[in-house]
């Protein structure tokens, strides 16, 4: 392998969307969450898929702790920027998780899942997050159900582990259902029930294609409108991606089973609310309510932060927000170093608050989308700073980088050093490996 480095002017074309990406992308990152009268179908009971952090907060802080509001003193406030330190803290993106300290498995379970619309993100993500990641410790998981691809937040394609599949899944159902009210004019006189039951007998026969599933539902109701009779069946299925789907150098075209089926386990039929906001709190906060909802796409959550807000902490952003966190979550400095990190294409750390100022610079809002295709993002210091592109071939890794602004000579070194440590562990050793510049990208 050989590793040279570039900062030519030649610069990335367009979106680097995956080649076989799967349907409905994310919202552009601007989208919050809707408000229908849906709301959380979860109880305070059901353990399934908790995980160690979803204990983390549950002593009750004392009222001089920090963030704790008293008659006489209002809710600290914390910066964006401090925002942003606490953030990346929690993702790993301060600084990756040091060699041998982290799973796979535990990766996933801190983070909620990693979003998976295309089927490299979740490898990238792991990359920036994980110090000497192997990209075939994943791809394992998957080949042995330990981790599957399955819609659950945002209605959109998550890797989770086979725990959290099964509790989450059941948790967003409500937001899954409320997405079929659009569509009820393509679905008159069709039963739902009867297309469910249809679908999950077709599917679990034998991992089916869209496709494939749409043509036998048409023979039934051929008056419908085909992408609706396919959504009842996404929706009111809990399908997942069967493998090679999502493994690494693999792949494979999107056939579709009921998880139940594929795991060999139920869903958790009464996921906890509570622990889903202690959850979401220890990989994303501190954040607000409506934070969490942008997140999900749940509404009602209010009254779960209400009986939880006895154990967290509160504090206010610079808007007036009000914010709550979990006590002994970490809450670096504001002038902590935040290093270069080459981001995913639809990474939830993009994705999971109603207010992106933390992350998002208000000038680069909307920068990092063209149409429905989302760029794989450079962070600098904290901050969307730029766009990023890896083309591979049988002789070669190049990783173009195309930042916003001119990045200054130590900052884009060490964005240099960022892409050839992410090289060393996406790109086949066997090939020679290149780092170079774009163009600047203009505002």
């Amino acid at each position: 392998m050989t590793t040279t480095r570039n900062s030519g002017a030649r610069r990335p074309t367009g979106p680097d969307p995956d080649p076989d990406p799967d349907p409905a992308p994310d919202p552009a990152p601007d989208t919050t969450a809707g408000t229908g009268a849906a709301g959380v179908a979860a109880t305070s009971g059901g353990a399934a898929g908790r995980s160690a952090t979803t204990r983390r907060g549950t002593r009750t802080p004392s009222a001089s702790s920090p963030g704790r509001r008293t008659a006489s003193a209002p809710a600290p406030v914390l910066s964006d920027r401090a925002l942003g330190r606490a953030t990346l803290a929690r993702q790993y993106l301060l600084a990756p998780a040091a060699p041998g300290t982290l799973t796979v498995a535990e990766a996933l379970t801190h983070l909620v899942g990693l979003q998976a619309q295309n089927v490299k993100p979740p490898y990238y993500g792991l990359a920036a997050r994980i110090e000497d990641f192997d990209p075939r410790e994943l791809s394992a998981s998957m080949e042995n159900r330990a981790a599957v691809r399955i819609v659950t937040m945002r209605s959109t394609i998550h890797t989770h582990t086979a725990a959290d599949a099964l509790t989450l899944r059941s948790l967003v159902q409500p937001a899954l259902e409320r997405e079929l009210h659009g569509f009820r004019a393509g679905l008159v006189g069709v039963d739902q029930d009867r297309l469910v039951a249809l679908s999950r007998d077709l599917v679990e026969s034998e991992p089916r294609t869209m496709a494939q599933l749409r043509e036998v539902l048409l023979k039934e109701w051929p008056d419908a409108d085909p992408l609706a009779l396919s959504l009842v069946a996404r929706c009111r299925l809990p399908l997942v991606q069967v493998t090679p789907r999502g493994l690494w150098r693999r792949s494979g075209q999107v056939a579709l089973t009921t998880v139940d089926r594929w795991l060999g386990r139920p869903l958790d039929p009464e996921p906890s609310a509570e622990d889903a906001v202690r959850r979401y709190l220890a990989a994303f906060g501190p954040a607000s309510v409506k934070d969490m909802q942008t997140w999900a796409r749940l509404t009602r959550l209010k009254e779960v932060f209400e009986r939880l807000r006895p154990e967290l902490l509160t504090f206010r952003d610079e808007r007036g927000t009000e914010l709550f966190d979990l006590p002994d979550a970490p809450r670096p400095d504001a002038d902590t170093e935040a290093p270069p990190r080459l981001l995913p294409e639809y990474d939830n750390l993009l994705l999971s608050h109603a207010d992106r100022s933390r992350v998002v610079p208000a000038e680069y809002k909307g920068l990092t989308w063209q149409g429905n295709y989302a760029y794989r993002v450079l962070m600098t210091d904290g901050l969307v700073a730029g766009v990023w592109k890896l083309e591979e071939n049988a002789d070669s890794a190049v990783l173009t980088i195309e930042p916003f602004a001119p990045l200054g000579r130590g900052r884009r070194e060490a964005t240099l050093a960022e892409g050839e440590r992410v090289l060393r562990l996406l790109a086949e050793p066997s090939v020679t490996h290149e780092v170079r510049f774009g163009a600047v990208r203009r505002t």
